[in-house]
């Protein structure tokens, strides 16, 4: 280990442009999307295809803001860099805090679907098992160097993708065909246009599916976190960034459509994954199989991200003196922040651990991707907040930027007041609502950290000056 007061200590830039698309990718095609889906299809029916449409639209606002702040100056490290500048420490505090938790939340959610997932081959396995087996082998993938951890995640990613885009080739082959099920159900566009299935719970079931989209899309932002070790930002991040918009028509509309039009509303579980789900129900159990392996791996993937981005947040917290300096120390062969990766994975373990008190690998999901949606809808709001700040105080900047947000401030003020809404929507969920009572909680704690805090520095200044 290096000395922990090295200034010299620094990431390595190692993630190449396809590192960073597919790792972006990686974090946000995940358990939101695979699991997450039956659940959203089950409460919003066919309206679930404007769900995702109307989330991603405004998650991509968030991304050009963030984009347009991070390389307005090159030597932010991650979004929480630029917080810190346009909104003050104490802003910096609570986001990079809340940040780290909501992806440890998020792990958790990945490796307890994981669980869920095995359970497909052995039903009699307690899924806690493959769930901490799971968070094991991430931990270690964790520890290699970044470009490794990179490649990784690349070929992790891919394998997700053509997963998604057979699915997409399947279904379109089955519903040009008229396929029929062996429980009767014919794959027909019809299933998408049927008034019926529109909004079959009303415009209450139609909100309900908002906090999974949300929690679906979390991981887009991961390319704020990467700048510090991401070779030539000013043009990866642009690019990577205006893809967005294309894949979320490809992997979340269009498989969407899919599995409706195949499945049929009617048919899909929300304890189950619809990909599975359809396979299953078109008779071909050797193909579900497949694709719930892919989903497995997609699970672990989006986990793998997560443990990635929670500890540089946590290494970026120490280098801005929010947590420990032990948090900073990096390894002297793979500059890898070890100490803050080993932590992040110990509190993972413990969350994971959850699964001997909620064996049910569904419900302990809603609950924990409801509480992950909530620190990241925090997350992109401060995000925005900061963007305004930074249009009002660098002017010049905005002016300078080759990669300005459309429609800037506006855009800002509607995306702020979708995230507002949202959160209102939660309370008529009794699954969500749990979450957002106990997110308060969460906010009283940091305040109590950062009074204790700036009281113990304030004691340091007062001891030095004695001297």
């Amino acid at each position: 280990m290096s000395d922990p007061t090295d200034a010299q200590q620094e990431l390595h830039r190692g993630l190449s442009s396809r590192h960073i698309q597919l790792i972006s990718l990686g974090g946000a095609i995940g358990t939101g999307l695979f699991m997450g889906a039956g659940k959203t299809i089950a409460v919003s029916g066919t309206s679930i295809l404007i769900t995702y449409v109307v989330v991603g639209f405004f998650m991509y606002m968030v991304m050009r803001a963030m984009g347009e702040v991070l390389l307005s100056k090159l030597s932010y490290r991650s979004f929480a860099d630029f917080v810190a500048d346009y909104l003050g420490p104490k802003a910096s505090f609570y986001l990079g805090w809340s940040y780290w938790l909501s992806w440890v939340v998020t792990c958790i959610a990945d490796v307890v679907v994981c669980g869920g997932y095995v359970q497909y081959w052995l039903p009699e396995l307690s899924p806690w098992i493959p769930a901490l087996l799971t968070l094991g082998i991430l931990c270690l993938l964790n520890l290699l160097a970044v470009k490794m951890f990179g490649e990784t995640e690349f070929w992790f990613a891919i394998v997700k993708i053509i997963a998604i885009v057979a699915l997409i080739v399947t279904g379109a082959w089955m519903i040009a065909t008229g396929w029929m099920s062996p429980d009767g159900v014919q794959a027909s566009l019809h299933n998408l246009s049927d008034p019926a299935v529109f909004m079959p719970h009303g415009v209450i079931g139609f909100f309900a599916g908002f906090q999974i989209a949300i929690f679906a899309y979390t991981g887009v932002e991961l390319l704020g976190t990467m700048s510090a070790e991401t070779r030539s930002p000013e043009t990866v991040l642009p690019k990577a960034i205006k893809s967005i918009p294309l894949r979320i028509i490809i992997f979340y509309v269009l498989s969407m459509v899919v599995i409706i039009a195949v499945t049929s509303w009617q048919h899909i579980s929300p304890e189950t994954s619809p990909f599975v789900t359809l396979f299953a129900k078109a008779g071909l159990p050797a193909a579900a199989a497949i694709i719930n392996f892919v989903a497995l791996t997609s699970a672990m993937s989006s986990a793998n991200s997560g443990v990635y981005c929670s500890t540089r947040m946590l290494y970026g917290l120490s280098v801005e003196k929010h947590a420990h300096r032990q948090f900073r120390i990096l390894s002297r062969s793979t500059s890898i922040p070890v100490r803050s990766l080993l932590f992040t994975c110990f509190c993972m373990f413990i969350g994971t651990l959850l699964l001997f008190l909620v064996p049910n690998v569904m419900t302990l999901f809603t609950v924990v991707s409801t509480l992950a949606a909530i620190l990241v809808i925090y997350t992109w709001a401060m995000i925005l907040i900061a963007y305004l700040v930074y249009r009002r105080r660098n002017p010049q900047a905005h002016q300078r930027s080759a990669f300005k947000m459309p429609a800037g401030i506006t855009m800002s003020w509607l995306t702020l007041l979708f995230f507002l809404f949202s959160l209102v929507v939660m309370v008529f969920d009794p699954d969500t609502l749990l979450g957002l009572v106990a997110m308060p909680f969460w906010f009283v704690l940091l305040e109590g950290v950062w009074r204790l805090k700036q009281r113990r520095e304030r004691d340091v200044l007062k001891l030095e000056t004695s001297r």
